[in-house]
């Protein structure tokens, strides 16, 4: 692996070079980020401490963010996923402040994006019900102006990862 680029080289920094035996290690964290640093080795072929410093390289790199547990949200009773798209009229520095804070705060809010185009926002928002959502929309709306919400109740989850597609090197 060539020497990562600084991970706090900001906005337009290059890219992470990776090898084949980087992309094995993060495909395979990918997958199960449980597994254990002799089977990660085993499995791309490399012994345990040179796998070790390329993962502490690829977290220091800021490749690797952190490591979490995905939960089931139907096994916790969050059955209801909706997706919100919000127009605003307001796009000064304290309306945006106060509206990532909203959005912070609310553990429901399990994605947000700002878009280009014709909407502002979208929320991903996992809630138990209608009525959960309802109380979210009401909490939200009264804390900042919003000019348009439309929601939108996904019927049914067809694909969801956290995998990224991890690129092939440059040739």
């Amino acid at each position: 692996m060539q020497e990562p680029i600084s991970p706090d080289a900001g906005p337009g920094q290059t890219p992470v070079r990776l090898d084949e035996v980087d992309r094995k290690i993060l495909s395979l964290l990918q997958q199960d980020a449980s597994l254990s640093l002799d089977q990660i080795a085993d499995r791309v072929g490399a012994s345990k401490t040179p796998v070790w410093n390329r993962i502490r390289k690829l977290r220091e790199a800021g490749v690797i963010r952190r490591q979490v547990a995905i939960l089931d949200p139907e096994a916790l009773g969050l059955e209801a996923c909706f997706f919100v798209l919000i127009r605003t009229s307001e796009h000064d520095k304290d309306w945006a402040a106060r509206f990532l804070r909203a959005l912070r705060d609310r553990p429901e809010v399990v994605e947000a994006h700002r878009l280009a185009g014709d909407i502002d926002y979208i929320l991903k928002v996992q809630v138990r019900n209608a009525r959960a959502y309802d109380r979210f929309y009401q909490s939200l709306i009264a804390e900042v102006k919003i000019h348009n919400v439309t929601a939108l109740l996904s019927m049914e989850e067809i694909k969801a990862t956290s995998a990224l597609p991890i690129p092939e090197a440059a040739r």
